[in-house]
């Protein structure tokens, strides 16, 4: 397909593989850290789930950013919102390298989780970018390079960490990289705020919205529920994978344990193509195929967890399944006529972290205390609380289907936009996505 079909006029050519890139390289920080805990736990001389705090609060920072800084794109000028959001993330980064104990380093993963939330500013961005019946493609490309950066991140954080000798190399590195960007990133993104001036409400009027919306879309509530259960399951396996590794009888080092992401990228990019099964079989069906990859990659990490074959086969499948499933997820909340797009992604994503702290807290005591079973278990357990989400929304009468999301959006939300730039314009965004069961 032509670039022109898939975005609309005025978009910037090389857009897309930009915002992919960007994407990829700044959700890099908040998992770059896993297959590292093993070598920060023996720096500091402590136990694997105090340096599993390290992966924890770079979750929980990510899920404060969603909240606090994400709906700022509803109003405020994204390149310049860019640009600060990347240096913050950058000098964070630079002090977690230089962090002399496992509390200072949390403190800054904090703050450069918390900060680099920018893939949860492209992605209503993109989605305002597209031309109509083609957001669920581009919302896959930039989530393929969301996935593509989470895992990749930890391949060159193991290698990075085996030939430096440390893991604060890791930190130096990511800031270096972080930085780069703002020499590429602010180019592309609009110049202008999405809305006039007076559309826009206050800062707090949009946080204090943020609530408001749960209770008002039913869409919003099934994504939120499916996405934190699966990126949950995501972490208790990732934040957990270094510890197995390490242990007896595989025993391995963090360069080959960083090489499970590189092992994991053809299920990210198989991913890819979920958007489109989005725009044509509908959410509920895509929902259901991302649940099952993930239900089958930990029945594989529980009956052969020991051989790297098998987990890594597992990688794939749970790769594919978690991003997937995330681009069904947005696909369905960001197919209502709504002004505050960013707003609503807010409340998703901050559902999404929020699972995926409470699945690498929840395995780290279980990796104590039942070893790899207790992970695979943990794992087992958010898949199950996923499949009842999808199939009660299925027997309470399909409410959460594009269509229906179509005919009670909030109009109260959405505004009419004169004179606001062309990619801010939404008509046709509801294109996106299908109604469940029906094909386009």
């Amino acid at each position: 397909m032509t670039r022109e079909a898939t975005t609309r006029p005025g978009v910037k050519r090389g857009t897309i593989p930009v915002f992919a890139t960007a994407t990829a390289i700044t959700v890099s920080n908040i998992y770059f850290t896993q297959p590292l805990l093993d070598e920060i736990a023996r720096g500091f001389h402590t136990s694997a789930s105090t340096a599993g705090l390290v992966a924890t609060t770079g979750q929980i920072g990510y899920a404060l950013g969603i909240v606090a800084i994400v709906p700022l794109a509803d109003g405020a000028r994204l390149r310049r919102l860019a640009g600060v959001l990347l240096v913050i993330t950058a000098v964070a980064l630079l002090a977690g390298a230089a962090a002399p104990s496992v509390a200072l380093l949390s403190i800054a993963t904090l703050i450069l989780s918390a900060t680099t939330v920018l893939p949860q500013v492209i992605m209503p961005t993109v989605v305002s970018m597209a031309a109509p019946g083609n957001a669920g493609r581009v919302l896959g490309a930039v989530g393929t390079g969301l996935t593509m950066g989470a895992l990749l991140s930890r391949t060159a954080a193991g290698l990075i960490t085996e030939a430096a000798g440390t893991w604060r190399a890791g930190y130096a590195a990511a800031a270096v990289v972080t930085g780069g960007l703002l020499l590429v990133l602010p180019r592309f993104m609009p110049a202008d705020a999405p809305a006039p001036a007076a559309a826009q409400r206050s800062y707090f009027r949009l946080l204090a919205s943020l609530p408001k919306l749960i209770t008002e879309h039913a869409p919003l509530r099934l994504s939120a529920a499916l996405g934190a259960t699966v990126f949950a399951a995501f972490s208790a396996f990732w934040s957990s994978l270094a510890f197995h590794l390490t242990a007896a009888p595989i025993s391995l080092g963090p360069s080959v344990i960083g090489l499970f992401g590189l092992f994991s990228v053809p299920g990210a990019l198989a991913a890819r193509y979920s958007g489109r099964l989005a725009d044509r079989w509908g959410t509920p069906k895509v929902n259901a195929l991302s649940l099952g990859s993930v239900l089958l990659a930990f029945v594989l990490f529980g009956f052969a967890g020991q051989s790297l074959v098998t987990l890594a086969v597992g990688c794939n499948l749970l790769g594919y399944g978690t991003t997937s499933g995330q681009i069904a997820n947005q696909a369905r909340i960001f197919a209502a006529r709504s002004a505050n797009k960013a707003s609503l992604n807010t409340v998703y994503i901050f559902a999404v972290f929020a699972g995926g702290a409470v699945g690498s807290a929840v395995a780290g005591a279980m990796f104590t205390a039942h070893g790899w079973a207790g992970v695979v278990a943990t794992g087992l357990g958010f898949v199950l609380l996923a499949g009842i989400a999808l199939v009660w929304s299925a027997v309470s009468g399909g409410r959460t289907s594009v269509g229906k999301a179509e005919d009670t959006a909030d109009t109260s939300d959405a505004v009419d936009t004169p004179g606001a730039p062309d990619w801010a314009d939404t008509p046709g965004t509801a294109d996106m996505a299908v109604t469940a069961g029906t094909g386009r």
